[in-house]
């Protein structure tokens, strides 16, 4: 391994670590503002972790670094470790006193936007810890769009970029200079974590409340200040629309977003992926709903409302629950459980498979069984009016073989630390594909994560880490033709 490249891995990695631990002021701000001891937990460490920081970025500064595959690998995975790392510190030493597997599980969970937790009593919990949280959701969600859109397209590992629909082609980017495109977004973010939580707030939510549920939809994380999330304000429905619509807003490729706003691009909007997740967002929803009308004889505006909600906060892996949907029956059960696979668009910060594989999956399918009929005839896989080539079909494939070998590993895993099989297979899935409840009267929507033991929150936040860095990416470290020169 080149020694300029791991110290160009540690330079960056530094100089991300110095800008968290300006965050940890934030919070540290917070606490001191409403008499909380732990304010000194969040300054200590905003000093120790920018200290450490500044003296390894001053060690290790030189000239910037040729952007390659190995040094895009190594660097994707490492920034997620420290942020992990990084973000469990003030967790571990505050007063709640969490171990520190379930610290570094709650840290993974945020800066993965996955939103399962292991703690108990968000409602009295101190502000600060309550914000910290959130802004590890909402930083991870800014760090997983930049990965979608600008790194993971150049490794060939992920994001529908590969077919040069997003920002990765210099013909197709939203704006000619990435700069532009980078700012753009930036202020994207921003604007719709501002809508999010204005309209929050006039819908009926506290300031604090409005702010870190914002930051927590846009993210699609579903961290909350709530032990029973959006359950808190079940009998708002205002709120629960509102919800609905910025998940499924923020599954969206954010480059199409804001070709949307800033230039009234409509064809943006014809990216095949995004009708599918609608498509399939409105039939699961609208059946589900239905379902529950008739089963349990709950009014029909009401079951379209909460299931509207629920099933776009399992889609865009938002991890929000309104109500504990496993009540409903075993139809509800089983279609949540397997909605947790499917996630989002890609370019967007949702989890899962995502959309687009499932549109080259299908095309890929349908050409073979054409080709049944017409051997020698050419039947080119498309995505919309593009051709899928050859190494992105076998990408898709690949990724998806992978997804389901892990889940079945970690689930084999679960199940010898002893847990049950609905605990142990929701568990995994819900963790790879970064949506946070499971299914089950553990994990389940009106449940946490507190019970599950050390060795298993450690086998849950790697599942984690792989399913948010598209899987690929990780295991790409463990070849040894990776480390050779």
């Amino acid at each position: 391994m080149n020694a300029n490249l791991l110290r160009s891995v540690i330079y960056i990695t530094a100089l991300c670590a110095l800008y968290l631990s300006i965050a940890m002021f934030l919070p540290a701000l917070v606490d001191l503002y409403y008499g909380h001891s732990d304010w000194q937990v969040f300054a200590m460490s905003g000093f120790m972790v920018g200290g450490v920081a500044a003296a390894a970025a001053l060690a290790t500064r030189g000239p910037p670094p040729v952007f390659n595959k190995r040094l895009g690998f190594l660097l994707v995975n490492v920034l997620w470790a420290m942020f992990s790392l990084v973000g469990a510190i003030p967790l571990f030493l505050a007063e709640h006193e969490l171990t520190f597997a379930q610290a570094l599980f709650e840290s993974i969970s945020g800066i993965t936007t996955t939103g399962s937790t292991v703690i108990v009593g968000l409602d009295d919990m101190p502000p600060g810890i309550l914000l910290w949280r959130s802004l590890l959701t909402w930083l991870g969600g800014i760090g997983i769009v930049g990965l979608g859109l600008f790194v993971l397209p150049f490794l060939k590992v992920g994001g529908a970029s590969i077919f040069k629909l997003e920002s990765s082609d210099t013909n197709d980017k939203p704006f000619a200079r990435l700069a532009s495109f980078t700012r753009a977004f930036l202020i994207a973010y921003v604007l719709l974590t501002l809508a999010c939580a204005i309209a929050y707030d006039i819908a009926g939510m506290s300031h604090f409340d409005a702010l870190n549920h914002a930051m927590s939809t846009i993210a699609t994380a579903g961290f909350s200040t709530h032990d029973a999330s959006f359950g808190y304000f079940t009998d708002n429905e205002a709120l629960l629309i509102i919800g609905t619509i910025f998940l499924t807003v923020c599954s969206l490729p954010f480059s199409v977003i804001i070709l949307l706003a800033v230039r009234n691009r409509l064809d943006a909007a014809r990216d095949p992926q995004i009708l599918v997740f609608l498509g399939y967002l409105c039939g699961i929803s609208i059946a589900v709903a239905v379902y529950h009308h008739l089963r349990n004889g709950v009014d029909m505006n009401d079951a379209l409302i909460h299931s509207f909600f629920n099933m776009a906060s399992i889609l865009s892996t938002g991890g929000f629950a309104s109500d504990d949907y496993t009540l409903w029956g075993p139809f509800a059960v089983l279609v949540a459980f397997f909605a947790t696979f499917i996630g989002g668009c890609s370019g967007s910060t949702a989890g899962g498979i995502k959309a687009y594989r499932f549109v080259v999956m299908f095309n890929v399918v349908r050409a073979g069984l054409s080709k049944l009929i017409y051997p020698n005839a050419i039947y080119p896989v498309r995505y919309g009016a593009l051709t899928v080539d050859a190494e992105t079909q076998r990408g898709v494939f690949l990724f998806v073989g992978l997804y389901l070998f892990l889940w079945v590993v970690g689930s084999i895993g679960m199940a010898l630390f002893g847990y049950d099989f609905l605990t142990a297979t929701s568990s995994v899935i819900t963790a790879l594909s970064n949506v946070g409840p499971g299914v089950g009267p553990i994990i389940g929507p009106v449940g946490n994560f507190s019970t599950i033991s050390d060795p298993a929150l450690y086998l849950l936040s790697l599942m984690m880490l792989l399913g948010r860095l598209e899987i690929l990416t990780v295991l790409v470290l463990l070849t040894p033709i990776f480390w050779r020169h």
